[in-house]
């Protein structure tokens, strides 16, 4: 077994994925992982505490969002939290394969499932942060960040499952489109929703 090929965090998160995918996450351990990445199991615990760790490993994510939110030159609390997940997006599509098979994993196990939700929590809360930083009060800030993340959800899902491919900045722009038309009156509402309607059956 060779010790000395270079990325192992990366191997050992693509050997991961793959025997997550195809035997189960309960099934894998960390051995058959560490196996098909070809590097020992002390490697692993040197990147991971667990094979959990492999899912929910701390990314650039809430970095972006929040410096993404700092820079946004509009005052208008939609478009700055538009305009900060569609510069978070190649954090995603740089790796699109790998984010699918960890969503496919994540969406077969309930209590990973809850991991997520957390995850979710802690980029509301980065985003609230960084927009009473901005000086919004805390209740607009609190509803956009959670308005914001709530239509990522959405976005990332559609992403996922989009057989033309488009990529993700699209679809969160898509999202919050239909995002701001929520409180609209009953017609527009209607001519939106229609338009969006539109977009998923042309997808």
């Amino acid at each position: 077994m060779s010790r000395w090929k270079p990325d192992a965090r990366g191997r050992l998160e693509k050997a991961a994925l793959e025997l997550f995918n195809h035997q189960g996450f309960d099934a894998t351990t960390v051995a058959e992982i560490a196996a098909r990445a070809e590097v020992t199991e002390r490697t692993f615990y040197r990147h991971f505490v667990d094979k959990r760790e492999v899912l929910f490993q701390p990314n650039a994510l809430a970095d972006v969002l929040a410096h993404a939110t700092a820079a946004a030159d509009t005052p208008a609390p939609l478009e700055v939290i538009t305009h900060a997940l569609t510069e978070a997006a190649p954090v995603f599509e740089e790796r699109a394969e790998l984010v699918r098979q960890r969503q496919a994993v994540i969406a077969a196990n309930p209590e990973l499932q809850e991991r997520e939700l957390t995850k979710q929590a802690s980029l509301v809360s980065t985003l609230d942060r960084a927009l009473r930083e901005r000086g919004l009060d805390a209740t607009t800030a609190a509803l956009a960040a959670a308005i914001g993340i709530a239509a990522f959800k959405v976005a990332f899902e559609r992403w996922i499952d989009d057989p033309d491919q488009r990529n993700l900045a699209q679809h969160i722009r898509e999202t919050l489109d239909a995002t701001r038309h929520l409180t609209a009156p009953a017609e527009h509402a209607a001519a939106t929703d229609a338009s969006f309607q539109d977009q998923e059956n042309v997808a």
